[in-house]
């Protein structure tokens, strides 16, 4: 399974997500430090779920980092996070 995979299914899981769009971005970071040769270490996730009504930009984001933390240890060097309420997706 790769990471991307891993992520959409633990997200997935844990936050029963309306849009999730995860995109590997570690070919821009190619020969960087914490780029791995094999790739899959740099992500750009965007999630919208109702599990983030109420709950600040922060939160919604340390929530994520909480779902992730296995793979933020070993795998993945660097995520960038959108995080949404449905309202807040189509007010976009």
């Amino acid at each position: 399974m790769t990471v991307a995979e891993i992520i959409e299914r633990k997200l997935g899981e844990a936050f029963s997500p309306t849009r999730l769009d995860i995109v590997d971005d570690s070919h821009r970071h190619a020969g960087h430090a914490g780029a791995r040769p094999q790739g899959e270490s740099h992500f750009t996730v965007d999630i919208v779920s109702e599990a983030f009504t109420g709950k600040s930009r922060v939160d919604r984001q340390r929530l994520v980092y909480d779902i992730l933390a296995e793979e933020l240890k070993s795998d993945i060097h660097a995520l960038a996070l959108k995080t949404l309420t449905p309202d807040e997706d189509t007010e976009a």
